[in-house]
């Protein structure tokens, strides 16, 4: 138990040297180059490697998309899964091939994110125990097959060829390395300045995975409900672990 939130973390030791490692890479290669993405090299904001960083971003979210239709529909959701569709039509068209997001913007469909973990979980398949992945970070072993799940059964795998496979993979590492840059202050806050960034990671990544899926404590630990009596009047979200609660 961490802050009063259930954490199943029986390889703990192993965790923690992934961590460290992963750190050590964020410090000495992931955030140089948000750094070079958010400023000129010298500290000023550059309003053209803004651009295009959030294009870079935007491309590689838009190239997501076609997964996330067919997890949407494998958790029996159709209205995300169309959603997802239209925006998808949308800015790879009008859009030039994701760089714009006119979908959002204009026709106000956001993006639905989903994935393959968040379709085990509908399933009923338990989370597992936390686990950090190199390079990609904390996870659960649930959201880890759910990861290689995900690769293979993206429409995109099956319909282009290598080299444009190749392309489309650089352009998703690409976005979360924008994405690094545009949360960075808050990335730095938790990995270098705090005192057990171990421990705030797994924290922040349970709680936050958790109020996503909408999973009650019950569910995570069914012995751990203890409050939820027979008689008791708890609302349909009771129990729900919401990461903004006091």
């Amino acid at each position: 138990m961490q802050d009063g939130v259930l954490v199943n973390d029986p390889y703990e030791a192993q965790n923690r040297s992934v961590h460290n490692f992963n750190k050590s890479v964020d410090r000495n290669v992931i955030a140089p180059v948000g750094n070079l993405l958010r400023s000129g090299g010298g500290g000023e904001q550059r309003s053209d490697r803004i651009g295009a960083r959030d294009a870079v971003i935007n491309v590689g979210s838009n190239l997501s998309l076609p997964g996330k239709v067919v997890n949407s529909v494998l958790q029996g959701r159709p209205e995300p899964a169309i959603k997802n569709l239209f925006r998808f039509a949308v800015n790879s068209t009008i859009g030039i091939a994701g760089i714009f997001d006119p979908a959002g913007e204009g026709f106000g469909l956001p993006e639905q994110d989903t994935d393959f973990g968040e379709t085990l979980a509908v399933w009923g398949i338990p989370e597992g125990t936390y686990v950090e992945l190199p390079l990609i970070g904390p996870s659960t072993q649930r959201d880890a097959a759910g990861r290689v799940v995900d690769i293979f059964i993206d429409p995109l795998n099956h319909v282009l060829n290598r080299d444009e496979r190749m392309i489309a993979l650089g352009l998703r590492i690409g976005s979360k390395a924008g994405e690094r840059a545009r949360f960075g202050d808050t990335v730095d806050s938790i990995l270098q300045d705090s005192a057990d960034s171990y421990a705030q990671t797994r924290l922040i990544y349970l709680m936050h995975r958790r109020h996503e899926l909408g999973e009650t404590r019950a569910e995570i630990d069914p012995y751990a409900d203890a409050d939820a009596d027979a008689g008791s009047d708890v609302g349909a979200d009771e129990g729900v672990i919401d990461p903004y609660e006091e």
